[in-house]
């Protein structure tokens, strides 16, 4: 399994975690379903940036 499948299950588990104790404090749904898109996106934003692989360049002059 690599390190973005496992960021990204993470980032799943916070943001229903968040949605539940959201939805149990009486937050309308519309905000969690907003809140959720939101914690997706920099859970994506940040697996990508982890674990990209850093291009080798070319120095020769």
């Amino acid at each position: 399994m690599s390190n973005l499948v496992i960021y990204l299950i993470g980032t799943v588990f916070v943001a229903g975690g968040l949605a539940w104790g959201a939805n149990e404090m009486g937050v309308p749904p519309v905000w969690i379903i907003i809140s959720v898109i939101i914690i997706i996106g920099l859970g994506i934003m940040a697996a990508v940036s982890k674990t990209r692989q850093k291009e080798s360049s070319d120095t020769n002059t």
